[in-house]
């Protein structure tokens, strides 16, 4: 059986690398991917906007949802706990995918940078935003946050350590560096379509919600260590020039 469980969660991971990866293609419009944020089956604009809206609220119920305490407590009664994050993996790719594979276009033109020097570095900024969030994943522990840990530690027949509140690098300047990366990588192009914007707004929205439920959680579960940290440290971006 534990074997199964590390099966399963080798291929929910790569399941979810994979996803990742068209991710960051779909939102860069990247040449020779069949469908992206600007390229896929046409149609009115009002049903392409119920339609996204429909699949961002999909992705925001999902992945706040499944992420809550709660959830978790009533979800491991009939799931066995090693796999309960590779589960959330898995489903979160699921989500992706089907954004993916149902996304509309609207190509109304809302900005276009012409000048090859502005666009260079939007473009650098994407990449920097996707490279924040990985480096940040790693920061946090990669392998405990995909489900990779868990189920290892299982196979050994030992426990995980007891969470404890930690600083890592980004994290002593900005509480969520993982989402100002997706932030960063929604909103750098040099050429937002109608759809494009509608992604980065509605994935900005849900950013937003999730820390809100997010920092209960980590109230929770660190106290007054995450009261004072949230106190002092920004939430997105840096409190330059404040104590």
């Amino acid at each position: 059986m534990r074997g199964i469980f590390l099966l399963f969660a080798v291929a929910a991971y790569a399941i979810f690398f994979v996803t990742f990866l068209y991710l960051v293609g779909f939102v860069g419009n990247l040449p020779r991917l069949p469908v992206t944020v600007d390229r896929g089956p046409q149609g009115s604009v009002l049903a392409a906007v119920v339609v996204d809206l429909f699949l961002i609220a999909l992705f925001g119920v999902q992945h706040s949802v499944m992420a809550r305490q709660g959830f978790k407590r009533a979800w491991t009664r009939m799931v066995p706990e090693p796999l309960e994050r590779s589960i959330y993996v898995l489903c979160a790719s699921v989500v992706l995918i089907v954004l993916f594979a149902f996304w509309r276009p609207i190509p109304a033109n809302i900005w276009t940078v012409t000048n090859p020097a502005g666009a260079a570095v939007l473009w650098v900024l994407f990449a920097v935003g996707w490279l924040l969030v990985l480096l940040s994943t790693f920061l946090i522990n990669h392998f405990e946050l995909f489900g990779l840990q868990q189920v290892y530690l299982h196979a050994r027949g030992q426990s995980a350590a007891a969470p404890r509140f930690r600083q890592p690098l980004f994290y002593r300047f900005v509480r969520h560096p993982l989402y100002s990366g997706f932030l960063i990588a929604f909103w750098a192009t040099p050429a937002m379509s109608g759809g494009h914007l509608l992604l980065a707004l509605g994935m900005t929205a849900y950013i937003l919600i999730a820390i809100g439920y997010e920092e209960r959680d980590l109230v929770g579960l660190f106290g007054r260590d995450y009261e004072d940290y949230r106190a002092k440290v920004g939430m997105l971006a840096p409190r330059w020039g404040r104590d």
